[in-house]
């Protein structure tokens, strides 16, 4: 190896490690930089949370199943790495919310559950006339005198829009992103942008609407707000992997800890192995950082850090099971509603490549924060529950086909009050106590995967910066 070769070890090959790779050899070829580059995996595949299974035509994701469109790195990655003709946008129509067992159609012009427009949010039968006026009430009310302050999604809401449309509406598809409690989940660290309206306009109801362009709201022919790959996101995490030819990519190998040399790093795995970097991207959830850093004080915040766990129930049925019709994609459920699943997306209305003509694909979520005991039990078990819920609105006739259940343990990191503050903390010690070392990922800073793109590409700049 040359001396002025700089050697970059990226810890964990999930979609965060993966993209980071992918640019630090881009800019590695682009510049003739002196890199060499090794993506270290602690299991047998990469692609972290992206998994797709392809069984009998369905093609079913058991993690993320899409990703916003409107974030557009995820999309300029699938064209970069030659996917451009596999992106399919979703197929819309209502999506619904469960409450009182009875479906209720989300109302037109409510973005992520805010309402911009008076005549779909006056009909619906979701609120009562008292919850309907308590939220009108943010007409008027004055804007918080807060200043930046942190506080819960569920405070904010609740002060500005009342109890009954926050349970109703907003907690369900707020909490179902997190699989989270509103009541403390950050309002800076995941939905900063309402916390800017109230500032900017007073008013939630009025800055919405003048801030959503008409294709984003929720009313007429919306406009597709999700993009997947059709062969499924799995294929997108091997054609990434095909790219890396530059890269050392070694699979099954997992750092135990990291330590400081003078100059450098020593990486020392669980099988004993030691290996030498000059700069690390740790892209791996923030329970293996604190232990990979267990040495620095820094770190501390991330092993008080929760997560919550979570499980993806897909179900396959012949169309003539389902004895009432699906007029729409799905459905989330409100927290006051007597059902274990949190969830059910109509997969073969929502993505039409997702099932085989004459098939139906069902997907539920259970697991949510303080409810997750459901993931523990039995496959039969769980797709039993599942069935009951869904059968009190649904009729489906018979058990499917076949199902996959994919248990997610610890993995929907909890971004609660004051997230951002400790984050920052973390960062800023690692900087001081361990230069060259970079955090990246679902743990930081939004979970979403073109929210993970982005900190692979924030880290390249980084180590990118360091090395110079």
């Amino acid at each position: 190896m040359n001396k002025e070769t700089k050697r970059i070890v990226i810890i964990g090959g999930g979609i965060t490690g993966l993209t980071a790779a992918y640019y630090l050899q881009k800019e590695m070829r682009n510049a003739h930089l002196p890199y060499e580059i090794t993506l270290l995996e602690g299991t047998d595949r990469l692609g972290g949370k992206i998994q797709t299974d392809t069984t009998n035509g369905f093609v079913i994701e058991r993690g993320p199943d899409s990703f916003l469109a409107r974030k557009e790195s995820a999309a300029r990655l699938v064209k970069e790495v030659g996917m451009e003709d596999q992106l399919v946008p979703n197929s819309t129509g209502q999506a619904f919310v469960l409450n009182n067992d009875q479906l209720y159609p989300i109302p037109g012009g409510a973005v992520m559950g805010i309402p911009t427009e008076l005549s779909p949010f006056i009909s619906t039968k979701l609120f009562s006339l008292k919850g309907k006026s308590r939220a009108a009430g943010d007409l008027i009310l004055p804007r918080a005198d807060n200043g930046d302050a942190d506080q819960s999604l569920g405070l904010f809401f609740r002060r500005r829009l009342g109890n009954e449309v926050v349970e109703n509406l907003i907690e369900p598809l707020l909490s179902g992103i997190y699989a989270g409690d509103i009541d403390k989940l950050s309002l800076m660290s995941t939905f900063p942008q309402f916390s800017e309206v109230e500032k900017k306009y007073r008013s939630l109801i009025l800055g919405m609407k003048k801030t959503t362009p008409p294709s984003r709201r929720s009313t007429g022919k919306k406009k597709p707000a999700f993009l997947t790959v059709k062969s499924g996101l799995q294929s997108f995490v091997r054609s990434i992997e095909e790219q890396l030819t530059d890269v050392h990519i070694r699979k099954s190998v997992k750092v135990d800890q990291i330590k400081r040399n003078q100059d450098s790093y020593t990486l020392m795995t669980t099988s004993g192995e030691e290996l030498m970097a000059d700069s690390v991207i740790i892209t791996t959830p923030h329970q293996q950082v604190f232990h990979m850093l267990r040495d620095h004080e820094e770190v501390a915040p991330l092993e008080e850090m929760p997560s919550t766990t979570v499980a993806t129930v897909a179900m396959a049925f012949p169309e003539e099971a389902i004895k009432k019709a699906m007029d729409g994609t799905g459905f989330v459920v409100s927290r006051n509603a007597d059902y274990t699943i949190t969830a059910c997306t109509w997969t073969h209305r929502k993505w039409e490549h997702a099932a085989p003509k004459g098939k139906v694909l069902l997907r539920c979520y259970v697991g949510r924060a303080g409810k997750e005991e459901i993931v523990d039990k039995s496959d039969e078990e769980i797709v039993q529950t599942v069935l009951n819920d869904l059968n009190q609105i649904m009729e489906i006739e018979g058990h499917p086909e076949f199902y996959r259940i994919t248990r997610w343990r610890q993995s929907m990191p909890q971004y609660e009050v004051g997230h951002r503050e400790r984050i920052n903390h973390v960062i800023s010690g690692i900087k001081q106590k361990m230069p060259g070392v970079f955090l990246a990922g679902a743990s930081y800073n939004g979970v979403g995967l073109p929210d993970c793109i982005d900190q692979g590409e924030e880290a390249v700049r980084l180590v990118r910066n360091f090395l110079k």
